[in-house]
């Protein structure tokens, strides 16, 4: 039990054993609609803001950090206090979304690089994936109550 016990906690940030096995997926899940809501809020934003002269359209960047995360996910140290060197990466729940201002397009002569339609069709995009995510996440409620339920029997 020593080795699974140690793979668990390294696996889910030293949280609680219980936490991490119930609910693996339910942190990366809320994380995804954070990042959602967050786009959506940023696409709105930018769609506001179309008729806007010298505005620069925005964008949320965090599947680049999410990738780089996991492509050094490895060997972490433990800090056990605040003034200790992080080594390695950090649990993946601690990424965050940056906004970015997007500089590399010019649409029109009034310096304003929002493209109506592009936004229209990012926004449906990002409508979609947060259903979708929405529905994974009701999913794994439902598989928990039913874990719950079946352990009453």
């Amino acid at each position: 039990m020593g080795i699974f016990y140690l793979y668990l906690n390294t696996m889910y940030g030293g949280e609680d054993l219980a936490k991490g096995w119930f609910f693996s997926n339910i942190t990366p899940l809320e994380r995804a609609l954070d990042v959602t809501w967050k786009r959506h809020e940023v696409i709105s934003h930018n769609i506001s803001n179309a008729d806007t002269p010298g505005y620069k359209k925005k964008n949320v960047v965090f599947e680049e950090e999410l990738l780089s995360a996991l492509a050094g996910y490895g060997m972490k140290g433990r800090q056990t206090r605040e003034k200790h060197l992080r080594i390695g990466d950090g649990p993946i729940n601690e990424i965050e979304a940056k906004i970015t201002e997007v500089d590399s397009t010019k649409m029109r002569v009034d310096d304003n690089n929002v493209d109506i339609e592009t936004e229209m069709s990012n926004l449906a995009t990002n409508t979609i994936m947060h259903h979708a995510l929405v529905q994974k996440l009701n999913g794994e409620f439902s598989r928990i109550r039913t874990i719950i339920n079946e352990g009453r029997r």
